[in-house]
């Protein structure tokens, strides 16, 4: 049996999961690094970066409105641990919801912030189901060394991918060496369905609501649910 080191909540292959493909949904996305404040003023930084997750939860409602119940999340600084946070605040609401937790290896977090590990383990210990898809724990991310591999996060991406019917994602235009839009790609080939937004869609929310939090909260609820829209 293995064991998260963060939580020390018990590991399964990936390979013994069972899900649901047809009611899941998986993340993928930019860390915190990867927002630009409005207007590339400092000043904007803290509405910036929550305008960008109250989009994500939004999605992440409207996911669970059209009839999605397991959500599959990296586990990843950035977007995949603040969906998971909030996927487990609407399991309290909701038990049929369930969130699936992928890592890519065991020793993964090994270079996250205290407060990344402090939210990892939390998401830990409320996932339903915690995964990794490599079993060695040894195994860490690099191009050489006994242990090492560089495609540890893509094998990751690709198993979320290929348990899954949709991807919320947040992903900037022109990010294409980034993991999340490798991802994408991947999710293209295999016919998910895709719904994603970026900076572009939260400046312009800035613009309307001006920076006020409360006004764009208010501006989501409404938002037309973009899972109801064709492919």
């Amino acid at each position: 049996m293995l064991f998260s080191l963060d939580s020390g909540v018990p590991v399964l292959p990936s390979e013994e999961a069972e899900i649901d493909r047809e009611n899941a949904v998986c993340f993928t996305g930019h860390r915190e690094t990867g927002i630009i404040p409005y207007r590339k003023e400092p000043v904007y930084s803290s509405i910036t970066l929550r305008t960008v997750q109250l989009m994500l939860f939004r999605y992440i409602d409207m996911a669970v409105e059209n009839g999605y119940r397991s959500f599959i999340s990296g586990l990843a600084v950035g977007t995949d641990l603040w969906a998971a946070k909030y996927v487990l605040a609407k399991k309290r609401s909701d038990s049929s919801i369930r969130l699936i937790g992928v890592m890519p290896y065991l020793r993964h977090a090994e270079r996250f912030d205290e407060r990344y590990r402090e939210l990892l383990a939390d998401v830990e210990r409320g996932a339903d189901m915690l995964l990794t898809t490599n079993t060695d724990p040894a195994a860490v991310y690099g191009k050489s060394g006994v242990n090492s591999s560089p495609e540890v996060y893509k094998v990751r991406n690709y198993f979320m991918v290929d348990n899954a019917s949709a991807v919320i994602s947040y992903f900037n235009e022109g990010s294409f060496k980034s993991g999340t839009y490798q991802t994408l790609n991947y999710a293209v080939r295999k016919g998910l369905k895709i719904r994603r937004f970026g900076l572009d869609e939260a400046y312009a929310l800035i613009d309307e609501c001006g920076p006020d939090i409360e006004n764009i909260r208010r501006k989501l609820i409404f938002m037309e649910n973009v899972f109801e829209e064709p492919y």
